[in-house]
């Protein structure tokens, strides 16, 4: 079967002798040039790179890429949409190729001296990911600094904490969201960690060993703002861990807001009254006129599954041979539709946390219902009576369950006909023992150990939230001041070479 080549068509010679199947284009060429709006200035900037670092060498005088360099600057105020993208030619390197041949002839073939497409492609995706990076840093800085505002407001609301969802101690509400609060800040050392391994150019990589001509690789990495050039050539042109840690730094970040937001479902509804989201962040039902649906949460939820999908599908595309394009022909589009819904999502929930409100009075009193006070008043026990905690244990649960799930306190009566259950002998405990149940404020402003559920250490940890997310904020812009100033010394430098 042949078919036509379309006009300026790079592809054929003795191997290709004919265009692309229109099947090839509509399920890989397509594809491929789905990602040029994301590759599009990082392509322009990795030519004038390379272009630079060509004359630098000697490799090619000035003169004779002038043409080129001219062309390449103008391409940077040229919007993706714009440019003639064309999936019959290839990828968007190719379209840009045909492009560049089309108005330069000869001149444009310079582009092609040591370096391969791939290599472009590959620096070009490094600039988005490395920008798409910060993005998300920034979402999930906010989330913290949500999280931290809303623990320090909460340092003192009592509530009761709970595990498998059942009363298990009494706490505070700021205590409970300080905990995603921490999360949060691991998570922007996460990203962090991703964009460093980002931040590393494969310049100068030649087809994979590297090119014999003399170009400095660390100038190209300089020319483009990267941290430094990858150590090894073949390494930085093929190895997908840098998509794996990117993907999951953005996956890790949605989880901690779904946990959330998979709580507040259950917080917010009717059976306990808990919480209420802000009205902008809900949505009526068609039929039922008293429904108020949370459905920012539904979203989250929804979202972080899709997210799960993507990074188990990275996962598995990248079980392939080393030095394939199979798990990079989706990887371009999957990485950046990954880390842009989670930046979403993260947004999201930060604005979920900012319009929570919290009720006071039902969580204080859930504080003190369901004999959420038994572990601490059998450590009480065991303290000021000399009984080993795990018979104050059993002595205590024999009482709360002789009281009903529904009584407040349990009395010294109750207690010393447990013990005889329990021990056979009676336990006589003092009305001060017995006032550790009554009293949820004490219990929790008794629990002072740093990062406890004490209102001031709650509020000594929202503190440093705080001032870790200043910290991350500090790193994030020097980075994107980096990138923005090694741009434009780029252009000046190529500006230079064609005066």
């Amino acid at each position: 079967m042949t078919h036509t080549a379309p006009d300026g068509y790079l592809g054929t010679d003795a191997r290709i002798t004919s265009g692309p199947a229109p099947e090839l284009v509509e399920a890989g060429y397509e594809l491929e040039t789905r990602d040029a709006p994301l590759l599009h200035r990082g392509l322009t900037l990795a030519d004038l790179a390379h272009v630079t670092a060509l004359v630098e060498c000697g490799a090619v005088p000035a003169g004779r890429v002038a043409p080129l360099l001219c062309r390449l600057l103008e391409l940077l105020d040229v919007p993706a949409a714009d440019f003639p993208y064309d999936p019959r030619y290839g990828d968007a390197y190719n379209s840009r190729e045909r492009e560049l041949q089309r108005t330069l002839g000869d001149s444009a073939g310079w582009l092609h001296l040591g370096r391969t497409r791939r290599e472009a492609g590959r620096i070009a995706f490094r600039l988005a990911l490395r920008g798409r990076l910060l993005d998300l840093h920034e979402a999930v800085s906010a989330l913290a600094g949500a999280l931290a505002a809303a623990e320090q407001r909460h340092a003192a609301t009592l509530w009761a904490d709970s595990t498998y969802l059942q009363p298990a101690q009494p706490s505070t509400f700021g205590h409970y969201l300080g905990g995603f609060a921490e999360q949060a800040t691991r998570h922007l050392r996460r990203i962090g960690a991703a964009y460093a391994t980002a931040d590393v150019c494969p310049g100068g990589a030649g087809g994979a060993g590297g090119t014999r001509l003399p170009l400095d690789r660390d100038r190209i990495a300089e020319l483009l703002g990267f941290a430094a050039p990858g150590r090894h050539t073949r390494d930085a042109m093929w190895s997908t861990d840098v998509l794996v840690d990117a993907a999951t730094a953005a996956v890790q970040s949605v989880l901690t807001v779904d946990q959330l937001a998979e709580d507040l479902e259950i917080f917010a509804s009717p059976a306990f009254g808990y919480v209420t989201l802000d009205a902008s962040l809900c949505r009526a039902s068609v039929l039922m006129p008293q429904k108020r649906n949370p459905y920012a949460l539904a979203v989250i939820r929804g979202g972080a599954g899709t997210l799960v999908g993507r990074l188990t599908g990275l996962l598995a595309s990248g079980r392939t041979p080393s030095a394939r394009t199979d798990n990079w022909l989706y990887a371009y589009g999957e990485v950046d539709g990954t880390l842009g819904l989670a930046t979403r999502l993260v947004r999201l929930g930060a604005a979920v946390v900012a319009g929570l409100r919290p009720d006071a009075a039902e969580l204080g009193r859930r504080a003190r219902a369901h004999q959420v006070w038994a572990a601490d008043l059998a450590e009480e026990i065991a303290v000021r009576l000399g009984v080993d905690y795990r018979t104050a244990y059993r002595v205590v649960g024999r009482a709360v369950a002789g009281s009903g799930q529904g009584a407040g306190t349990v009395t010294a009566e109750v207690l010393r006909s447990a013990a005889v259950a329990v021990t056979g002998a009676p336990l006589d405990v003092p009305a001060s023992v017995l006032a550790v149940a009554e009293d949820a404020a004490a219990l929790v402003d008794a629990r002072r150990a740093p990062g406890a559920a004490g209102p001031a250490r709650v509020r000594d940890h929202a503190e440093a939230v705080t001032a870790s997310v200043a910290g991350q904020d500090l790193w994030r812009r020097a980075r994107r001041h980096r990138a923005a100033d090694a741009e434009a010394r780029l252009v000046a430098t190529a500006g230079a070479l064609v005066r």
